[in-house]
């Protein structure tokens, strides 16, 4: 026993004094040299060995970046932040004359006071917004420090993008945006009182040799999200995902009241399923799809974008055999919209035809579920966003980029009385089958669909 002792202790000896070699340092603790300032005009300053960024308004997000880009590596620093401000580390950092008149863009490790406590999520600055938030991982909500030196650690390796904040992993993204760029520390714009405020970061290292051997090893590992087009990773493999659409042909759907895929009103571009702009008339071109298959348990994600006043929808447990008619077929439905400029998102009940609302019935609202958010719906207006539904038996739960903004049980009393207030009141027990088919709207105007996969539950 003693012997195995001594040799597990080499060799974390040894271990240890081979990353402590192979990390080198970003920042001499002297002076910026090997830096310099893109975006704004927020001073940085050198004290005691620690970079200053303070905060002044009047200027957009200062990034302090280093002149030399770095494609895969591990790196290591420490951050000291208060209240009310806002940081953040960029790394494989991006700016171009061809992107916004060279604004700084890309991924970006959040610093993140404010009471929501995203801080270790990835944004992706000036492009997609939050692509990992905390709110499905809310035991890494505590692990940064208001007002106090913090350790933080960004793995960029190959297309995996993982974090951890004080030793706690808060984030995981497999992405293949961006394979190289600099890294930059982040003053964020502030308002007139915020002036003088500070951000400060030291102990800045950087590992590019090596990286199986440094990076983190895992035991319990947090969610995943990818964005690979069309594409399952090895852990969604692992997990029990499958894409519902493979991204290239038709197979598996087909129309809804169709046995074949409609041979008008939607199409395959770019790895994207299109439905066709047909000037809003609800199932009157392509018609409705559906999968071949029906779903009892699952969880399915599905990525889509809208154009400019646009209507669709994905819905679940469809009968294909109710409404034979005109319009489209009968399921709950995750509402997709453009809640600006489409007059749906006025009718109804209290917005329940909005964006990500059980249609008709319940208001996506991540207010009602985390009041310290600052908006009811994150939506990238003219990007890409992610519809999740996650179905264990009568409880559903409808997620917007990974942040959940309804919930519901379908089935007692309670879910009778609101069905009975709903466009739904003639459709008999609507919503309580056990299985059916999985649905994308036509409902005339063009929308794009990408990522379609599910995962079904036992």
């Amino acid at each position: 026993m003693r012997r195995i002792f001594i040799g597990l202790l080499i060799s974390l000896l040894a271990v240890s004094c081979s990353e402590k070699s192979d990390f080198v340092d970003l920042f001499n603790g002297k002076n910026l040299d090997g830096w310099e300032v893109k975006n704004g005009t927020a001073p940085f300053t050198v004290e005691d060995g620690v970079i200053v960024g303070t905060y002044m308004s009047g200027t957009p997000n200062t990034f302090l970046c280093t002149k030399e880009n770095y494609s895969d590596f591990i790196l290591t620093f420490e951050g000291f932040l208060g209240e009310e401000t806002n940081s953040g580390v960029m790394f494989r950092a991006q700016s171009r004359p061809d992107y916004k008149d060279g604004r700084v863009h890309g991924y970006q490790m959040e610093m993140d006071p404010s009471a929501r406590k995203w801080t270790g999520g990835i944004y992706d600055e000036a492009r997609r917004g939050w692509i990992y938030n905390l709110e499905r991982i809310p035991e890494a909500k505590d692990a940064f420090k208001l007002n106090q030196w913090n350790q933080f650690r960004i793995e960029a390796i190959g297309n995996n993008l993982r974090v951890w904040v004080n030793g706690i992993q808060t984030a995981d993204v497999v992405d293949n945006m961006d394979a190289s760029g600099f890294i930059g520390l982040q003053v964020h714009a502030c308002k007139e009182e915020l002036n003088g405020r500070q951000v400060k970061f030291r102990n800045i290292k950087i590992c590019n040799t090596n990286l199986e051997q440094n990076k983190m090893k895992i035991e319990e590992p947090i969610l995943q999200y990818s964005y690979l087009k069309n594409q399952l990773t090895e852990r969604e493999i692992a997990e029990g995902w499958k894409l519902l659409w493979d991204g290239k042909t038709t197979e598996g759907w087909r129309g809804a009241k169709l046995t074949e895929f409609p041979s008008e009103g939607w199409s395959i571009e770019d790895g994207e399923l299109v439905v066709a702009d047909a000037g809003g008339e609800e199932s009157e071109n392509g018609g409705d799809i559906v999968t071949n298959k029906k779903f009892e348990n699952f969880e399915l994600e599905v990525d889509f974008k809208i154009t400019e006043g646009a209507n669709s929808g994905i819905k679940y447990f469809v009968d294909t055999e109710l409404n034979k008619g005109k319009g489209s077929s009968i399921g709950c439905e995750f509402q997709i919209l453009d809640d600006r400029n489409h007059p749906d998102a006025k009718m109804g009940t209290n917005g329940n035809r909005t964006l990500a609302s059980l249609y008709d019935l319940i208001t996506a609202n991540a207010l009602t579920f985390n009041p310290d958010e600052f908006t009811a719906k994150r939506v990238n207006w003219a990007g890409w966003n992610r519809a999740r539904v996650v179905v264990n038996g009568a409880d559903v739960e409808h997620y917007l980029n990974n942040i959940l903004v309804v919930k519901y049980n379908r089935s007692g009393q309670q879910w009778k009385d609101l069905v009975a207030s709903s466009k739904y009141k003639d459709w008999p027990n609507f919503g309580e089958a056990k299985t059916g088919n999985i649905l994308l709207q036509d409902h005339g105007n063009k929308v794009f669909f990408k990522n379609i996969k599910i995962k079904e539950l036992k």
